[in-house]
This record gives C-alpha cells, structure tokens and sequence, in this order.
C-alpha cells in the first residue's frame, strides 16, 4: 500500500470504529463498542504509517534534490 491509500483507509477505519462504538453505546452491547474501539485504534495505525512512508518518501526526495544541486 502507499502512504495515500493507508491514510485513507485509517481514516475510514477511525470513522467506522468511532460510529459502532457510538451504536454500541446506544443499544448496550459491549460487544460492539469493543469492536468499534479496535477498529478506531487499527485506523489510527494505519494513519501513522501512512505519515511515516510519506515522511520517508520526503526525505528521500530532499537529499536526491541536493545531491543534484552539488552536481
């Protein structure tokens, strides 16, 4: 996956944990809070990495670009 495509799919994934826990809490199941916390935390990793391969992909791009300035 790219970094674009793992931010999305986090965020989707936060946004879909954030909604079950909010059913969840409606209803009275425990079970699908649990659920939907899980979900949010997965969706929170998935942000991270996606920051992280971008950050990453940036520096990559930054030394390159100095590196032909010096040529």
């Amino acid at each position: 996956m790219g970094a674009t495509e793992d931010k999305i799919k986090g965020t989707a994934n936060e946004a879909i944990g954030k909604t079950k826990q909010g059913i969840g809490e409606a209803t009275g199941s425990d079970r699908l809070q649990g659920e939907g916390v899980i979900q949010e935390l997965k969706g929170k990793g998935q942000k991270a990495v996606g920051d992280a391969e971008q950050a990453t992909k940036d520096a990559v791009n930054n030394a390159a670009a100095q590196a032909n300035k010096n040529l």
